[in-house]
């Protein structure tokens, strides 16, 4: 019979082995399960005989058997009149072909006296143990009263629960309506700034006289801004000459601009009459008192200027000269690229604010997920890909093994010797992935000749050689009883072990589950080895063997 993950892999022809090795471990392997018994020693221990009240006792019980035994320690409050307040695992350790376990108590008791703890019950296989009875003594707490100074008993204090401050909590409640809030902003300003645009792309006559407009509309007489109204009446007339007439206006002192004016009248460039020239002058003078003397004009004067800037306006316009065909041409090129470089930065800003927000978005996931789920959502992991895949159920071998995997498994071809096939009639393997990859999956189903006791509680002492023939090294080996949602019953071995790449030359840590049964007349194993770095694989592994039924399988 061969007990173990197969010795050779279509995929793996590193980890292949001749079928003479195959067929020599597989016949120890057997005859390791049908099996021997052993003899086993028992010894408990404790780490004080005398102790304070309501000081611990460290209990340690030891047991030294084989590995076809099964042993059950004592649970429960079994060392009356001591109280037991820890019981730990069980630690396991291997000593040639024997196993060394050794339990912890913790134990105390709250009352001064002397003890016995009585003797303990240790079952190892079909046998009984008992320990040896121990005394303890439990001393009072001495206090001198003369040196230490008695206080009464303080009253309740309440006390504020600790602030813990989740910040995932608040990332999620606080950083995505920020996020929200920042792309309404986003979108908001930009149709703000759409709209300043389109005005921007008027003539300057209709943007002088929608500015006038809007001097009416804020009221500023009413509330007592002189300096800002005629600020606003100045600036309106400025920007207007400097786009139409004198490109310098807005930075030009009044005579400077008025100076300018009367040369563009004299070189016959303007067709303006001296009256309004003079009505401008006029009214930037008081506009300059206004802004630096804080002169305030009454109201009605200071209607009277805005009538006299917007008749300004419509003049300057009535003046210009209708600028030639050579002239139209050239602004026509001016305007096509002002127009390309707003649309050219139109665009950077719009990529980098979509970047900004997939990668602000980017980063509230890292914080609330984890780097690493994020990678492997956006970038792909082959074990994730595995455990979201569309998984199939399928029975493998005879006695069949009803399983459920991400992946179909493959047939193992695999020939018995003369020497098996007089013990066995059907030897069948299924496999997927390899032993040093991220995840390793092996089926194997028995059948005998004759019907077969197959002892479960030797499989563990197998393991660790089944292991090493495919150059596993390190082997870690525990198990337990095991059984399926259909009552199944077995043994589950598990632990981890090291194995080396021999191509990368890398050293690999592996955990592994087994699960081993003899139903239906049969022996069955399923095993399963992953990469402990790979954060998937342990959920697709329980998945794997929680899916795991022997009985009505078809």
């Amino acid at each position: 019979m061969r007990f173990s993950i197969p010795l050779f892999s279509a995929s793996r022809p590193w980890l292949c082995a001749n079928k003479n090795e195959v067929g020599k471990f597989f016949l120890v392997f057997f005859f390791l399960i049908i099996g021997f018994k052993g003899s086993a020693q028992v010894s408990a221990t404790i780490d004080s005989t005398t102790i304070d009240i309501g000081d611990e006792i460290r209990y340690r019980m030891q047991v030294e058997v084989d590995s076809t035994q099964i042993v059950v320690f004592p649970e429960g409050q079994t060392f009356t009149p001591l109280e037991v307040i820890e019981s730990q695992k069980i630690d396991t350790s291997r000593n040639g072909k024997r196993f060394n376990l050794v339990k912890e108590y913790g134990l105390t008791q709250f009352d001064s006296g002397h003890y016995t703890i009585p003797r303990q019950k240790v079952m190892v296989g079909d046998q009984v143990f008992f320990t040896d009875s121990l005394k303890v003594e439990v001393r009072d707490v001495l206090v001198d009263t003369t040196k230490q100074k008695m206080y009464e008993i303080k009253p309740l204090v309440d006390v504020d629960a600790k602030f813990t401050f989740n910040w995932k909590k608040w990332l999620l409640w606080i950083g995505i309506p920020l996020l929200l809030l920042g792309v309404i902003a986003f979108f908001v300003f930009r149709r703000k700034k759409r709209a300043a645009n389109k005005e921007d792309e008027l003539p300057a006559y209709e943007r002088a006289i929608l500015a006038l407009q809007r001097i009416d509309e804020s009221h500023l007489l009413e509330k007592d801004s002189h300096k800002e109204y005629y600020s606003q009446l100045s600036d309106t007339a400025r920007k207007y000459i400097d786009e139409e007439v004198y490109d310098h206006a807005m930075e030009s002192t009044t005579d400077e601009l008025i100076a300018r004016l009367d040369e563009e009248i004299k070189s016959g460039s303007l067709n303006l009459d001296k009256n309004t020239v003079e009505d401008l002058k006029n009214v930037l003078k008081t506009a300059d008192m206004a802004k630096f003397a804080k002169s305030k004009p009454d109201v009605i004067t200071a209607k009277a200027d805005r009538n006299v800037i917007e008749q300004v306006i419509h003049k300057t316009k009535s003046a210009i000269p209708e600028p030639t065909e050579e002239e139209l041409l050239a602004d026509e090129e001016y305007r096509k690229a002002v127009a390309e470089k707003k649309r050219k930065k139109k665009i950077i800003f719009g990529s980098l604010g979509g970047v900004a927000v997939v990668a602000i978005t980017l980063l509230i996931f890292i914080l609330v997920k984890g780097y690493d789920v994020v990678k492997d959502t956006l970038v792909g992991h082959p074990t994730k890909e595995l455990a979201e895949s569309e998984w199939i159920t399928s029975g493998y071998g005879a006695p069949p093994v009803t399983i459920t995997t991400p992946k179909v498994l493959i047939r193992n071809a695999y020939q018995m010797s003369d020497e098996q096939k007089q013990i066995l009639k059907g030897n069948e393997t299924f496999i997927y992935g390899s032993l040093i990859g991220n995840f390793y999956v092996v089926v194997t189903t028995i059948q005998y000749n004759q019907p077969t006791e197959v002892k479960l509680d030797k499989v563990v002492e197998g393991v660790v050689g089944s292991f090493e023939a495919l150059g596993a090294k390190n082997i870690s080996v525990k198990d337990e009883e095991y059984e399926t949602l259909g009552g199944a019953k077995g043994v589950k071995v598990f632990g981890s072990l090291e194995i080396v790449n021999p191509v990368t030359k890398k050293k690999q840590k592996n955990d592994y589950l087994m699960l081993n049964f003899a139903e239906n007349g049969g022996f069955q194993q399923i095993t399963l080895v992953y990469d402990i770095e790979d954060r998937y694989a342990k959920d697709v592994a329980e998945r794997i063997i929680n899916s795991v039924e022997l009985r009505n399988a078809k």
